[in-house]
């Protein structure tokens, strides 16, 4: 496995190698810098955790910082297809970044294997043969959080979520499995910090529960200025605002919220297990769902290039919809429309001695298939 960055290089880490049909380069475009490094971070360390674990030093990874800028990421894929000759890219976390580079990406031929955004617009009508969502699709875990709130008894509900296609989703989601009615409903700015008009407008409201989608930094910003506002209405969130990465700065205002996620570290099974394992040993921390979902996207390619070369285009994409690998969230099956069909379950922040963490509380959607896949056209 080699390793290559304007921001990061990293020495090339060879072992045994696995039994691949031939080489593969992957350019990764994610978000190293600014207030969404953190996800970034955890997707290249969790995907380059898997690689070295599987001794694949026919895989030569590129890395590259888009700054959460669209046209940043933009430039990066452009050079990565036209002077690097990746086979395939992935790791963008935005989904305003993600469209503005797969499906010109897809259109030249490449494969993108997404490690998290998926946009409903690439789950429907634009899906392709040459795009691949290992995550989820947007909506998912937002439904999940609807048909959990709806369980938990909450009749009214006030949500919120950035205004971009991401934002869009969630809310979409949220009100697809929400029974309940919706009493307030605002769209954020992207990277908002300031929420203290939001909290007026839920405090002014007959809100008897409240549903947020705001990923990084937003999320950390929103849940604080609630915990410190006297508002005590019980939260509902996705993953996103409630992740390993994010708990530590939240502190002790997350502690008994609820969240709904397609992975957790107390999921039973050997590989989520070595994951887990795996990356405290290597990074000294707690893994985040942004790692799992890189570590499972790495171990996919793996298993591809284990069965087909990148070169033969159809062999490939069947390979990777054949999904072989051992996914750390266990059961793990692509759709019609190369998502995840997947268990999603209700979480709650709790604290293992001084650590925030999360634990899963059951299942809310079982083989879970996304809203759009008959949309696909595959």
């Amino acid at each position: 496995m080699k390793i290559l960055g304007a921001l990061t290089t990293c020495a090339a880490i060879l072992a045994a190698g696995t039994g691949f049909a031939g080489d593969v380069k992957v350019g990764m475009i994610t978000t190293l810098s600014g207030g969404g490094a953190g996800l970034g971070i955890d997707t290249r360390d969790g995907f380059l955790l898997a690689l070295k674990q599987a001794g694949a030093d026919n895989i030569e990874v590129v890395i590259e910082d888009d700054q959460q800028k669209p046209d940043v990421a933009v430039q990066l894929a452009d050079k990565m297809i036209q002077s690097e000759n990746v086979d395939v890219l992935t790791g963008i976390v935005w989904s305003n970044l993600a469209m503005a580079v797969v499906p010109a990406a897809t259109a030249q031929g490449k494969i993108y294997l997404s490690t998290n955004a998926a946009p409903s617009a690439l789950a429907g009508k634009g899906c392709h043969p040459n795009y691949f969502s290992v995550s989820y699709q947007n909506d998912n875990l937002h439904e999940a959080a609807g048909a959990y709130a709806t369980k938990a008894g909450i009749t009214k509900a006030f949500i919120l979520a950035p205004n971009y296609p991401a934002g869009k989703d969630s809310l979409n989601g949220f009100r697809r499995f929400y029974e309940g009615e919706v009493v307030g409903e605002i769209y954020t700015q992207l990277g908002q910090t300031d929420y203290a008009g939001e909290i007026a407008q839920i405090r002014a409201s007959e809100a008897d529960g409240i549903f947020f989608f705001l990923p990084g930094g937003m999320g950390i910003s929103f849940v604080k200025q609630y915990a410190g506002s006297g508002v005590e209405l019980p939260l509902v969130g996705p993953a996103f605002s409630f992740d390993q990465g994010i708990l530590g700065a939240v502190g002790d205002a997350a502690l008994g919220v609820k969240n709904t996620s397609q992975w957790n570290k107390d999921i039973d099974n050997e590989a989520n297990k070595t994951f887990v394992d795996g990356f405290l040993a290597e990074y000294g921390r707690l893994p985040s769902l942004y790692a799992a979902q890189g570590y499972d996207t790495a171990n996919l390619l793996i298993s591809a290039a284990e069965k087909a070369e990148v070169s033969d285009t159809e062999g490939f994409r069947a390979a990777l919809k054949e999904a072989d690998f051992a996914s750390v969230r266990g059961k793990f099956s692509f759709g019609a429309n190369q998502h995840p069909i997947q268990d999603i379950y209700v979480r709650e922040v709790v604290k293992e001695g001084d650590v925030l963490t999360n634990r899963i509380l059951e299942p809310v959607l079982v083989d879970h298939v996304d809203a759009y896949a008959a949309e696909c056209s595959m």
